[in-house]
């Protein structure tokens, strides 16, 4: 992709083991067309030395308010009038804290507080560090500041600890860079409505019935929906997702009636909907107030009763609302899906298939038809969920032509 060519990116890399990756993403901005100005804390160069980075960057280093050898003063002010984008990678918890509290004790943090452009940090740190209250809040406050965090992921950290604390690889990290400065603003003043991930049906306090979606697809076409301008509403059941982009609005509910109350309240301001959740058919007949005791039965007939129709709740006042539903299908799937296009008044339905392995729940790669009502189709290959987030735009954006 060209979309870094030419722009301002302002690199701050603070004192964290995870320092050694700031050199990679160094080289994928240059690589990518980007002038790139590195700023380091006095604990980062404990982690890499300042010459590798001069040498990635073709420029000096800044770390210091004054230049060592020439005394000249470092203007953190310039700096942030000069960037196009700021990204700190990694933040440790200290750098975090001290950017959510005004702490202005080095060359990192002014530049930050002088910043006039947008600023994405990718934290780093052990999983205790990063589950601590005092983090968590600290995170909280820059997200409310308008900071964009991409997230750490979960897999072996430096203390040799398994779990949530390690920054996101280079590669992600240039893509949430790249996706915001190769944002559209094809759908800016459309407003869409997206309903995301499962829907939980309680039996009892502790026990529920559901699926297995995790919400990767719907948060997919939403955040691809955010990045092309569109005012988006995310309604979404129980899951682990972060919403990356910070304009959504999003809406956690639980069970089919709360997404359904949710959805029909957005729906009435939008302007085209596509329902992307895994709503379940059926829930109990009764939810008990406390958990049933095994000890009190030998066995239990649990009934069940059909969940509200979403989509064809949505489908009988669209008037002239744009709507997307989805078919998983197992079998005599493209005639199935059709018939549920007519059946929900939907205009566009995008068919996945739980015959291919590359596809279907809690997998990062989707393969789909999308059909229209127009009785056009498009089989696409497997690719990448925020890829196939971006054919199903596409595809939308046809009927507002």
């Amino acid at each position: 992709m060209q979309s870094l060519k030419g722009k301002h990116i302002v690199l701050g890399i603070s004192g964290g083991i995870a320092a050694y990756k700031s050199a990679y993403l160094l080289r994928l901005f240059i690589k990518a067309g980007a002038e790139v100005q590195v700023v380091i804390t006095p604990n980062g160069k404990e982690f890499i030395t300042p010459a590798t980075l001069a040498a990635l960057s073709g420029k000096p280093v800044v770390s210091e308010f004054f230049a060592a050898n020439t005394g000249e003063w470092h203007s953190h002010v310039d700096l942030g009038l000069w960037s196009d984008l700021m990204v700190i990678a990694p933040a440790t918890a200290s750098t975090i804290g001290k950017m959510a509290n005004g702490v202005a004790d080095n060359m990192l943090i002014t530049t930050y507080l002088s910043a006039k452009s947008h600023v994405m940090i990718a934290p780093a740190m052990d999983l205790d560090m990063w589950a601590h209250p005092s983090t968590q809040r600290n995170i909280s406050t820059l997200q409310k500041d308008g900071v964009e965090i991409i997230m750490p992921s979960s897999g072996e950290l430096a203390s040799h600890l398994v779990g949530k604390g390690r920054m996101q690889e280079p590669d992600e990290i240039l893509r949430r860079v790249e996706l915001y400065f190769s944002q559209k603003e094809s759908l800016k003043g459309k407003k869409i409505l997206v309903t995301a991930g499962p829907t939980y049906e309680n039996i009892d306090p502790v026990r529920f019935i559901g699926n297995y979606s995790s919400g990767k697809m719907g948060f997919a076409i939403a955040e691809e929906a955010a990045a092309r301008g569109a005012d988006v509403t995310l309604v979404t059941g129980p899951v682990s997702l972060d919403t990356a982009c910070q304009s959504i609005r999003r809406i956690d509910v639980r069970s089919a009636r709360q997404m359904l109350d949710a959805a029909e309240i957005a729906f009435e301001e939008c302007d085209a909907a596509i329902l992307s959740a895994a709503v379940a058919d059926y829930a109990p007949e009764e939810c008990h107030d406390s958990k049933i005791k095994r000890e009190k039965t030998d066995g239990m007939i649990l009934k069940l009763v059909k969940n509200p129709d979403i989509a064809a709740t949505l489908g009988a006042k669209k008037k002239d609302k744009v709507l997307v539903g989805f078919a998983l299908e197992t079998d005599h799937e493209h005639d199935n899906a059709v018939e549920k296009m007519k059946k929900k008044s939907f205009d566009m339905i995008v068919l996945n298939s739980l015959q291919n392995p590359l596809a279907g729940f809690n997998k990062d790669t989707n393969q789909v038809c999308i059909i229209k009502k127009d009785g056009s189709e498009t089989e696409y290959p497997a690719k990448s969920k925020r890829e196939v987030a971006s054919d199903i735009l596409d595809n939308l954006e046809d009927f507002f032509k």
